[in-house]
């Protein structure tokens, strides 16, 4: 029987693990023990698989709480983790010379847009002339009461 995708082999394990950030716990008020650095991948990885919501994500499985899950996922964002995995798994893959590039496709999600790029001009009307406004008129009109 195959393994639930949300399992993490430990092939993918030994990859990912050295990217990861280490977080010492403190000295004095360590607070609570952190949740495996694994376990919480594997809840990570179960949630987008199952729909659920993080909220959702139920503790018996030993993932912890989805709010763990989702901060872990954010804290390894922040860190830069899935992009040095991305590219780890890139290499190893142009060393295999598994790579196929006439399939390879980029959208605007994952080509970075230029802050410092120059502002488009404001589209120009097609319109010969400009139409009346229906909430603003330049002209008076008469006054409709007595006496005006």
């Amino acid at each position: 029987m195959p393994a639930a995708p949300w399992i993490v082999s430990d092939d993918l394990w030994e990859l990912l693990e050295p990217l990861l950030p280490t977080k010492e716990r403190r000295f004095r008020y360590p607070g609570r023990k952190r949740l495996c650095d694994r376990q919480a991948l594997q809840g990570i990885l179960f949630v987008p698989h199952t729909g659920i919501a993080w909220a959702h994500l139920p503790r018996e499985l030993g993932f912890g709480s989805g709010v763990t899950c989702w901060r872990r996922l954010d804290e390894w964002q922040r860190a830069g983790v899935w992009e040095r995995l991305h590219a780890e798994l890139l290499s190893r893959l142009r060393a295999a010379g598994e790579l196929e590039w006439s399939r390879a496709i980029a959208d605007s999600s994952q080509i970075q847009a230029k802050k410092g790029a120059p502002k488009r001009a404001r589209a120009r009307s097609t319109a010969g002339v400009r139409a009346p406004s229906s909430i603003s008129s330049s002209t008076r009109r008469a006054s409709l009461s007595p006496g005006a």
